[in-house]
This record gives structure tokens, C-alpha cells and sequence, in this order.
């Protein structure tokens, strides 16, 4: 059931916040999923047509763990972790899906990081 929307611009949001995501979930290209909580962050690269999961970075890691420069810092080491494993996997490009977080901050640095490390996106 779709719920009733009181102006123009709440529909205008919601109609582009349903177009964003079918255009990732259309793409070809593999998707690097990014999902925030209060503590930690996590960042997967999801094969496109088969839905599965090639390969996940988080701060809950070991190798990771909370790192320097308090959250951001550990969001900056998830973005080069993440860049690595797509290397490893011969992945170059990918779609960015933050999953309707702003694109500020933890989910800012995870992607700078993720650029600078060799992903295109």
C-alpha cells in the first residue's frame, strides 16, 4: 500500500528516491552497498546478476577494527579494505548504492578512501 504524500515536494522526493534505486539495481556494473549504524560501518560488492556477495569489509573486523581518527578514520580504512578485495576479485567499476544515507562524513570518507585505493565510480 503506497501512503499518501501531503505536498509536491515530499512526492517529488520519494518519485526520485524510487528512480535512483531502479537505475542501481538495473545496472550492469557490480554495486558497492554501504550501510551505517551508530558504531560501525559496513561496505559490500554485490555481483548484479546473481545478487551474491563477492566480498565485505566492516569496522567489526579484526583487521580493520576502530582504527585511528574515531569513526571516520575506520570508515577511511573500510573504503581501501573494500577497494582491495574488488582488485582482488578484477573488479574495476562499480555503482555506489549508500542506501539513503547522506552522502556526508562516514559515508563521504568510505568513498573518497574507495576512489583513491583504484575503484571507479
Amino acid at each position: 500500500m503506497q501512503r499518501k504524500l501531503r505536498n509536491r515536494k515530499q512526492q517529488a522526493l520519494e518519485a526520485r528516491k524510487h528512480r535512483s534505486a531502479r537505475n542501481i539495481a538495473r545496472s550492469s556494473r557490480h554495486r558497492l552497498t554501504v550501510y551505517r549504524s551508530a558504531k560501525h560501518i559496513y561496505a559490500l560488492i554485490v555481483d548484479p546478476v546473481s545478487g551474491n556477495t563477492i566480498g565485505s569489509a566492516s569496522t567489526r573486523s579484526k583487521e580493520i577494527g576502530a582504527g585511528e581518527g574515531g569513526k571516520v578514520g575506520a570508515a577511511v580504512e573500510v573504503g581501501k579494505a573494500i577497494a582491495h578485495v574488488a582488485k582482488e576479485n578484477n573488479i574495476e567499476e562499480v555503482v555506489f548504492n549508500r542506501n539513503g544515507f547522506l552522502y556526508h562524513g562516514r559515508v563521504k570518507a568510505l568513498a573518497d578512501a574507495a576512489r583513491e585505493n583504484g575503484l571507479k565510480f
